[in-house]
């Protein structure tokens, strides 16, 4: 069962969910009391210029049940492409929001991915903010490619769990082409949150509100990890601007 029935809109290479932040977040509520199984991407300029360059990363992510606007700079090409007005919905955002829904629900939640410290980090956090929140369970993977009894021994843990949501922080896109293949195999909803776990531990400060809404976080991320992440924002934004332009000319 499709999470989204609002329609999507193709930015470049990735097709965008439609409909309000209230609306996404109630969907995935509702699927994971009911041990739905679905995959959930936020979206950004790197996820959409990942996927323009590879057809396995496309594929992966065009096939999630909701492809979220992460990014302001997304929303920005809906508005140009096709006059719409989309919310935002970033991972940062929906995390503290979809655990304290998660909480009020009685939906058990599963961190897997990221490192030991940061998971453990995270559930101190979360036992203190969310006290009612029930945690499955956690598990940081090893960097490597799983083997194939690898995979299936962390595909029995989470449905053991009985985790309604999957929150996924292995990277983009690694995070992406798992949740793909794990697709029908647990009975949950998985969301590829990224870097918000550190975020959410404390590890990572995340930018102001002001420049969260001018489409500048990138660049407080920037500032923080400068030697990392130097090329990659230099070559991802203008590869960003120059595809939009070249959709906004030949149209959509």
């Amino acid at each position: 069962m499709s999470l989204n029935e609002n329609g999507k809109a193709k930015v470049i290479s990735l097709n965008l969910s439609l409909g309000s932040y209230r609306y996404f977040q109630d969907q995935i509520i509702d699927a994971a009391k009911t041990r739905q199984t679905g995959t959930v991407c936020f979206a950004n300029v790197h996820m959409i210029i990942e996927s323009k360059f590879n057809a396995a990363i496309a594929a992966a992510v065009n096939n999630a049940d909701l492809v979220l606007p992460d990014g302001v700079p997304l929303l920005w090409g809906m508005q140009w492409l096709y006059g719409i007005k989309q919310d935002r919905a970033a991972g940062l955002d929906m995390l503290p929001d979809l655990l304290e829904k998660a909480s009020a629900n009685n939906i058990p939640v599963f961190f897997f991915g990221s490192t030991p410290e940061v998971l453990q980090r995270s559930v101190e956090v979360c036992r203190e903010k969310y006290p009612a929140l029930t945690i499955a369970g956690t598990l940081s993977p090893p960097f490597r490619p799983l083997t194939p009894q690898e995979d299936e021994q962390v595909i029995e843990q989470i449905k053991q769990s009985g985790a309604g949501l999957v929150f996924v922080s292995l990277g983009c896109p690694k995070q992406e082409l798992w949740m793909a293949r794990m697709k029908d195999r647990i009975p949950s909803i998985l969301l590829g949150i990224g870097g918000a776990l550190p975020i959410l531990a404390g590890d990572i400060k995340r930018s102001p509100v002001w420049m969260q809404r001018a489409g500048l976080e990138w660049l407080f991320r920037l500032m923080q990890e400068p030697r990392r992440l130097f090329k990659r924002y230099a070559v991802t934004n203008s590869l960003y601007t120059w595809y939009l332009v070249k959709q906004l000319v030949k149209g959509n």
